[in-house]
């Protein structure tokens, strides 16, 4: 694998709204010359311009985020979109099956569409979930289980789809209460690459998930049974809750 500077890392960071699909943020490893973690570069140039992120131009959507044809059934076992499988699994654990995940309550929508028309650059969000006794919705950006794309990545695209969707309208097209808190939160698996990296000393990513308001939920898939873990990390002298 090439290695960078920290100035060449510095020079690729641009434009917030699509932030989080810039390779410098996918970037494993360490600078050449200064020995940080590349996403500890980045993670410190977004503190220290955490402005920008009022420039991300919200969307609105016409039709309804909320989509009647969503029925927790998997269209097509072979598909290798194994992301969205694992999120239709979730939704029909709670909708059909009547789960309520620890943390997170009721999943109660997939691939939440964020585009009003074709060429608006937006994806979907993975998984809604709602919390009913916290009144909390959680816009869940899920990673399969051997998924290799880094925590900062997780984190800024979570954040980035909580400041494009129209949270006003996101609550009534699904019947929420309007005093409804709104968080984003990376669902990434227990003991995968980004739980790992929790484990490490990032300074700068632990305190940009604290200062973006950021909720990271652990997901455990043991026998084909899905539950929520406690959100734990190690912060280099003992466990921090969040």
């Amino acid at each position: 694998m090439s290695t960078y500077s920290k100035n060449e890392i510095l020079e690729e960071i641009q434009d917030m709204g699509n932030f989080y699909k810039r390779k410098v943020v996918n970037y494993r490893g360490k600078t050449s010359d200064s020995k940080d973690y590349y996403t500890e570069v980045v993670a410190e140039w977004i503190l220290k311009n955490i402005y920008l992120f009022d420039y991300i131009k919200p969307i609105t959507r016409e039709k309804s985020y909320k989509v009647d044809s969503h029925d927790g059934i998997i269209k097509n076992e072979e598909s290798k979109r194994e992301e969205e499988k694992i999120a239709v699994k979730l939704f029909d654990l709670s909708q059909n099956k009547g789960k309520v995940f620890d943390i997170i309550g009721k999943i109660i929508d997939y691939q939440t569409p964020l585009k009003d028309i074709q060429t608006d650059k937006a994806g979907k969000i993975d998984l809604l979930a709602y919390n009913k006794k916290e009144k909390t919705l959680r816009i869940l950006e899920l990673k399969r289980p051997d998924s290799k794309e880094t925590m900062l990545r997780c984190v800024l695209e979570a954040y980035t789809y909580l400041k494009i969707v129209n949270k006003t309208k996101l609550l009534k097209d699904f019947e929420l209460p309007e005093d409804t808190t709104i968080k984003a939160c990376p669902l990434v698996f227990f003991d995968g690459k980004q739980y790992q990296e929790m484990q490490q000393k990032r300074e700068n990513l632990k305190d940009l998930i604290k200062k973006l308001g950021i909720e990271v939920i652990y997901l455990e898939e043991k026998d084909g049974e899905y539950s929520i873990k406690n959100r734990l990390y190690n912060n280099g002298g003992g466990n921090v809750k969040y």
